[in-house]
């Protein structure tokens, strides 16, 4: 699929959302993507992954990671075509990701990192600093969407079907457009 088709698939589902956005970072934007919409269609999601384990292809991992809640579903499709374990992180009360549910992690195993978007990546390395402090390593990290306006860099090899940044802003410097919008903050909490 070509990025243009993936762009479409997200448009097609609603998942991609125009408007006034409170990210988690708590920036602003003006174009937020709802996973959710697209992740309902388990066939596209299929395909898409599908097309993220080709980008993964030359990697070496044990098994796949990812936070919840929408890294979840990308991690566990990964995991399933590329016949791996998956296993995730979660909110705990602290408001921190952990390790829960009784799953563990293995010094010296490798695994690949899965997220739907990121922005600046803050659950992604939340994700790498927990399978970094039992011991194990990040082999790469596989994403569906890449919306940072940077380069993200988490010094592994990172790839994504989509690369669209997307604008954001600090809460006391929007423009004069989004000001006039009520601000929503439709991803997770």
């Amino acid at each position: 699929m070509t990025e243009e088709q993936i762009l479409d698939a997200f448009r097609e589902t609603g998942a991609l959302l125009e408007g006034h956005f409170i990210l988690r970072s708590g920036k602003h934007s003006r174009q937020f993507f709802q996973c959710a919409l697209l992740l309902e269609h388990a066939k596209l999601m299929e395909r898409l992954c599908g097309e993220l384990v080709q980008k993964v292809e030359g990697l070496k991992f044990d098994r796949v990671i990812s936070p919840a809640l929408g890294g979840l579903f990308v991690g566990q499709e990964m995991a399933r075509q590329l016949g791996r374990r998956h296993i995730f992180v979660e909110k705990a009360d602290t408001g921190k990701l952990a390790l829960r549910r009784g799953f563990t992690i293995d010094r010296g195993e490798k695994f690949l990192v899965c997220e739907d978007v990121a922005t600046e990546g803050g659950r992604i390395i939340e994700t790498m600093e927990i399978v970094e402090n039992h011991g194990a390593e990040v082999a790469g990290v596989a994403l569906f969407v890449d919306r940072s306006t940077t380069m993200l860099d988490f010094e592994c090899p990172t790839v994504s079907l989509l690369k669209l940044p997307v604008k954001t802003f600090e809460p006391g410097h929007l423009p004069a457009d989004l000001k006039k919008i009520p601000a929503v903050k439709p991803g997770s909490k």
